[in-house]
């Protein structure tokens, strides 16, 4: 009889070996019915060296592209083969804290959502935790996504028909920026479980940790999804501002 899964936990890596451990561990510590896909986007280090163990658990899928596809292609490959009824996200140098999948169940099935996130913790490149905590909301609707991207990718736990809806797409923007967007625009609301389960890791090598080019994609987003030009430079100052309160205040 096949194993029931109720959450599929989509991780994409590329030359990902300092931090993968790390991650799949985090996924150890979740007390639901799990499966982890990983998706080695044609890593040029020892990513699957570090993760070869791993790959003995039948709960733990391996996917290897042959050439780099990019996350948001490898997320849909991801997808596509999970069995799970929700998808939850973890880029493999980020990590959960303990039952963080079963605190976001209870939420999808108390508020019949198909999409819900949690507060996130700041922690430098070495893994230590800065003290730093970026919150989320109760509730998250169209508009005020608009105005910031309250919602984390590797905090983000969604319907798995929800996500393959949705493909992700436009690797050269914010992917993650865009699904969100896409999802509240036909589904309404989204909820947030303000306690840090994620924690995050800054990186200066990340799209989000270079802040100009970070700023670009965000701008190119508003474009993406068709707002006209006053409501992205009007959406894209709230943007900014937010940006400044979230991180330095």
């Amino acid at each position: 009889m096949e194993r029931k899964v109720e959450v599929s936990v989509i991780m994409p890596a590329y030359n990902a070996s300092r931090y993968i451990k790390e991650a799949i561990e985090s996924v150890y510590r979740q007390n639901v019915e799990w499966e982890l896909i990983i998706i080695n986007d044609a890593s040029t280090d020892d990513t699957e060296k570090v993760i070869q163990d791993f790959l003995q658990d039948e709960r733990i899928q391996y996917i290897k592209n042959e050439q780099n596809m990019g996350v948001a292609k490898s997320r849909n490959l991801g997808i596509a083969r999970a069995r799970g009824e929700y998808i939850a996200f973890l880029d493999s140098d980020d990590r959960w804290t303990e039952n963080k999948l079963q605190r976001q169940l209870e939420v999808m099935h108390q508020k019949q959502a198909v999409l819900c996130s949690t507060a996130r913790a700041l922690m430098n490149q070495e893994g230590i935790l800065t003290g730093k905590v970026i919150g989320v909301s109760d509730t998250i609707d169209y508009k005020s996504l608009l105005y910031s991207n309250c919602i984390s990718m590797s905090s983000a736990m969604v319907r798995r028909e929800v996500a393959l809806e949705f493909p992700m797409q436009q690797d050269h923007l914010h992917e993650d920026y865009i699904l969100w967007l896409q999802i509240l625009k036909k589904y309404k609301v989204a909820y947030g479980i303000n306690e840090p389960m994620l924690e995050y890791r800054i990186s200066e090598q990340s799209k989000s940790g270079n802040k100009l080019q970070s700023a670009a994609m965000t701008f190119g987003v508003y474009r993406y999804i068709g707002l006209n030009l006053f409501q992205c430079i009007y959406y894209f100052a709230a943007y900014a501002i937010n940006g400044v309160r979230k991180h330095y205040l």
